[in-house]
């Protein structure tokens, strides 16, 4: 396992009804090419060595005989590989006839887990030929291919690196399936082997009930059902092979190919176990059905091999949903809460009046957007909303026309108060040379501007709206008691690469057309907290990414940080897959290293932060997500970023 990375293939082979020969010959085939990949488990359709379909063909000695003899075919080809197979026969036990899934690994059977649930409705009647699994004592044993193997549907295979349950088909489909339990008592991940009928509009019914198994049991779900080559005389099969991660789809075949099928993909062990010790719900659930039995078989799990690279994406903008149709009800959604939000604070403080610092940068260009949609829902005058432009010794004409383009646009009430004089009486009061453009040059701007803000709210009975953004407050690249603090801050729980598609969305569905060509404007402008005086051309000198470091780069380390509880170096590993045609190893790691040095250091801005909304997934709120002592040592971090 190579950072908690298992891979796993649900295969849909071609198939013969009744022909128990060829069907072992293509579950052999699939299993040797999935091994060649590295897959480590593999699991195939229900009763994929006689085929689904075989009716009352079950009843007769001859095909069970061959079922048999098939699996010993199958362990026979496969022995000499690591890789774990969980394939689909009827077996006799005690006299009763089930439907069951064997898992095997290197000619040896595992065990066996027969079908609970027998589905005896419309196109189906299983109990004509087969007895659930609550037909025997959960220590049942079978003689089969000459090994003595434990039957049940209580069975769990662990190791260090994977635990695993095993269902059939209808058993994810019952009001509490086989692997809540199992989950409850251990397994990463469940497979499920089915004979999944088609019809209209049972597939995307289908993809939402694995979907919310596997989010429901913090598990990874791997489904393989049976595809070409079974009867059609009354249904249909589409051959689904399915691989789920928390709810989160990984990898899917093709539905209705006339050809075999190998899905393979990764599922994350480490990041579903730290979910499910996160999670106080889940531990009570374990609680709970703390009684429920289970034998737990002991699995040897192939290690990854040197070669091991992730077939699954890694999504390099975590926090940005993908294009299309799926953005912009993310953009929507993202902007409700902002809005809901400031609402009720003004509603419940009865304030008509918010005071808003307006840069003409991108944060402050969305806080606007906020209180203005806002003011507009609650039948407030715009005028209201009173922006202020606080032009200093590094502020551009393009960053201040804009500003002052925007906020004429939007017919909010405009103000501007420059901090020049302020601050060079200031330097004067402290004997500070203005020449010396250090940390206290730069500060010093950033307070004055917040008490500009928070006096004349004061003046006004209104609040001061903050604009500081999730990726400042992770790197603490805002300057405490300054741009920091604020009434309500309803950026707090948006990453800097989500504002860029906010503001463009606003720009191309909510404003009108002067605005919108402020708002490009401003999202083309660079980055910068414009502290420092501009160069000879007028241009913004200071560039807060060449300081810190790209956004994307952090926003993509902050959020496996924060929300997967990642370490350096997975988190470097997934940055390379990400970013391979973007940035080099050494940018990369370079920038790791500062954004854990940073993220360690500034905790103490984050544990005295102002309200406001969260949104994401992600929060770095005291009060909500994220509690760490201001004085945390992130020698740890540190260190195992520096032996990448």
């Amino acid at each position: 396992m190579k950072y908690g990375f298992v891979k796993v293939a649900a295969a849909i082979p071609l198939v013969k009804v009744a022909d128990c020969q060829f069907n072992a010959q293509q579950t052999s085939k699939l299993i040797v090419e999935a091994d060649s990949k590295g897959v480590q488990v593999i699991i195939f359709p229900e009763l994929n060595l006689t085929g689904y379909s075989c009716g009352d063909l079950f009843g007769q000695t001859l095909l069970l005989e061959q079922a048999e003899i098939a699996l010993m075919q199958v362990m026979n080809e496969t022995r000499q590989l690591d890789i774990i197979s969980i394939v689909g026969m009827p077996v006799v036990v005690n006299s009763t006839l089930m439907n069951c899934a064997v898992v095997c690994q290197r000619g040896k059977i595992l065990g066996i887990v027969p079908k609970t649930y027998l589905p005896n409705y419309k196109e189906f009647y299983e109990q004509r030929w087969f007895a659930p699994s609550t037909a025997h004592a959960d220590d049942e044993m079978v003689r089969i291919c000459g090994q003595h193997v434990p039957v049940s549907s209580d069975l769990i295979f662990e190791s260090t690196d994977l635990c695993f349950g095993v269902e059939i088909c209808e058993d994810v489909w019952a009001t509490i399936p086989p692997s809540s339990h199992l989950a409850l008592k251990g397994a990463d991940v469940i497979f499920n082997m089915s004979a999944d009928t088609e019809n209209i509009s049972k597939h995307q019914y289908l993809r939402s009930l694995l979907a919310q198994q596997s989010a429901r049991c913090l598990a990874g779900y791997v489904f393989a059902s049976s595809g070409f080559g079974e009867s059609t005389t009354d249904v249909v099969f589409a051959g689904n092979a399915l691989i789920y991660e928390n709810g989160t789809l990984l990898a899917a075949s093709e539905r209705f190919s006339f050809e075999e099928q190998l899905v393979v993909s990764e599922i994350d062990i480490e990041r579903l176990r730290g979910e499910r010790m996160v999670n106080t719900t889940f531990a009570a659930s374990v609680r709970t059905y703390k009684d429920y039995p289970v034998k737990r078989i002991p699995i040897e799990m192939t290690k990854a091999n040197e070669d091991f690279t992730l077939t699954r994406a890694v999504e390099p903008h975590p926090f940005v949903p993908a294009g299309g149709k799926l953005l912009d009800e993310r953009c929507e959604e993202i902007f409700s809460i902002q809005v809901a939000g400031l609402a009720k604070r003004l509603v419940h403080t009865g304030c008509k009046t918010v005071v808003v610092g307006i840069s003409g940068g991108l944060d402050s260009t969305l806080a606007l957007l906020v209180c203005v949609k806002t003011f507009d829902k609650l039948g407030l005058s715009r005028k209201g909303i009173v922006g202020i432009t606080m032009p200093g010794f590094g502020t551009t004409d393009r960053t201040y026309h804009n500003a002052l383009d925007l906020m004429s646009s939007l017919q909010v009430t405009t103000k501007e108060i420059s901090i020049r004089d302020a601050c060079i009486q200031h330097f004067k009061d402290i004997d500070h040379d203005i020449s010396v453009h250090d940390v206290t040059y730069e500060n010093g701007q950033a307070r004055e501007r917040t008490q500009i803000l928070m006096d004349y709210a004061n003046k006004v009975g209104g609040l001061v709206i903050g604009t500081g953004d999730l990726s400042e407050l992770a790197l603490g690249w805002a300057t405490y008691n300054g741009d920091h603090m604020s009434m309500y801050g309803v950026n707090a729980s948006i990453p800097k690469t989500l504002v860029r598609y906010l503001v463009t969305w606003v720009a191309e569905t909510g404003v009108d057309e002067k605005s919108r060509a402020t708002l490009l404007d401003i999202i083309d402008t660079p980055i910068s907290p414009e502290l420092i005086p501009a160069d000879e051309n007028g241009n913004i000198k200071q560039k807060t990414e060449d300081l810190v470091g790209p956004y994307e780069l952090h926003d993509f380390f902050l959020f496996h940080f924060l929300r997967f509880g990642s370490r350096p170096a997975k988190i470097f590993y997934l940055a390379e897959i990400a970013f391979h045609d973007v940035y080099d190893k050494e940018t990369i790691k370079k920038w790791l290293v500062n954004f854990c040095r940073r993220f360690f250091n500034q905790q103490f801005k984050r544990s005295c932060l102002p309200d406001g909304p969260k949104v994401g997934s992600v929060s770095l709120s005291p009060r909500g997500d994220w509690r760490m002592p201001s004085d945390a040592s992130s020698a740890l971090w540190l260190q195992e970023c520096e032996q990448l």
